[in-house]
């Protein structure tokens, strides 16, 4: 019986008898962070921070809201480490954070500044990533967040916590998937700004 070729997407996707465990999800999340910085650095620098959606993200900002959003969960979720402005990908800081406006009343948006650009959001990336392999190398699955941190109580489970990013990232590479097909349309120097 030969590969079944529907479930070889992806070259680069952990093998199907690699490791189990907090392994697993290591390289799970490794392959997943590498698809989406692979794609936004191939991207053309204009393109970068093009929007070409309607909820209004470009890629750098995408980028920067993944390298926040794991910092969140690994480092000041699990860790309990207090971090320098865990809300930084965003325009206004925590998003969430006036509970008196229902939904429709928030209006959230990614920021990226001007002189930051998409190598340097990677490289701060891999350092993130660094942590959270160091994470997964040095806690059970089982073990509970930290209080003090991101949880002032009912931490979740680290497991709990790699499926969440998982799925983070599962679903923003799916939205990227969208501009870099969309990009390819618009040419290097159109969108809006």
């Amino acid at each position: 019986m030969s590969e079944d070729r529907r479930v070889a997407g992806s070259t680069r996707e952990p093998g199907k008898l690699g490791a189990s465990g907090a392994e697993r999800w290591s390289d799970y999340l490794d392959w997943q962070r590498s698809d989406l910085v692979d794609a936004v650095l191939a991207m053309h620098a204009g393109q970068r921070r093009r929007v070409l959606v309607p909820s209004g993200w470009s890629p750098i900002e995408l980028l920067s809201h993944v390298l926040h959003m794991e910092r969140r969960w690994f480092v000041w979720g699990f860790l309990g480490e207090q971090v320098r402005d865990p809300w930084g990908d965003w325009a206004d800081g925590d998003p969430w954070r006036d509970e008196s406006l229902d939904e429709g009343e928030r209006s959230p948006r990614w920021a990226v500044p001007d002189g930051v650009t998409a190598e340097r959001l990677a490289e701060r990336l891999e350092a993130v990533a660094e942590r959270t392999r160091e994470v997964l190398r040095d806690h059970p699955l089982t073990a509970r967040a930290a209080v003090g941190g991101r949880f002032a109580d009912h931490p979740p489970t680290l497991e709990w916590i790699c499926f969440h990013v998982l799925t983070e990232y599962a679903r923003h590479a799916g939205h990227l998937d969208v501009v870099v097909e969309l990009s390819h349309h618009v040419g290097p120097g159109a969108g809006t700004d």
